[in-house]
């Protein structure tokens, strides 16, 4: 990494902690000298999947977003706990969330989906072989499990109607990958 681009941390500050993140406003030092304040989210990391019941066929969840004050199709996908491997927290959500558990995982992509403001590392998986089960959701979570065609479920990303970037790219992501 090119020493010229390099920020030094000299004072780490945080400012709120919270059930699912925290925030900090840390000071650094610039690679001219000059110091300035860096605001942004900590987040402990978070893991998506793609589930495929057949090779035509994706499992999604309809969820309302408050941030964003819409109902979202989304992939599965939860926050990491305290020293969970992501693998133990996909297959985790998998069954919490779709009630399906999978025979096969694979890691498609691993990402930072806003690297100005948080520390969140994404990573995105394909899940093969379902069977089905119960659903378990946690007790502030409502969903709806929607099962819908791929080539569906992509024609909502070109249309907009897909907004989620996890989902986005995961969804793309899987129709990019050699067809079996």
């Amino acid at each position: 990494m090119p020493r010229s681009l390099v920020e030094t941390l000299e004072r780490e500050v945080e400012i709120y902690r919270g059930h699912c993140v925290n925030f900090r406003a840390d000071r650094v030092r610039l690679p001219n000298g000059k110091t300035a304040l860096r605001e942004y989210m900590d987040h402990p990391g978070a893991v998506a999947v793609v589930p495929f019941l057949d090779p035509r066929t994706v499992v999604l969840v309809r969820q309302y977003r408050f941030p964003v004050r819409a109902i979202t199709l989304e992939l599965p996908a939860g926050k990491l706990d305290a020293k969970e491997a992501p693998l133990a927290c996909i297959r985790r959500e998998l069954r919490e969330e779709t009630g399906y558990t999978a025979r096969k995982i694979t890691q498609l992509l691993d990402f930072w989906p806003t690297p100005a403001f948080a520390n969140e590392r994404l990573r995105i998986y394909l899940a093969e072989g379902l069977s089905p089960g119960r659903l378990c959701l946690d007790p502030d979570e409502f969903l709806e499990v929607v099962v819908l065609p791929f080539k569906k479920a992509l024609s909502l990303v070109r249309a907009g109607k897909i907004r989620d970037s996890k989902t986005v790219i995961g969804l793309l992501a899987c129709a990019q990958r050699p067809r079996r």
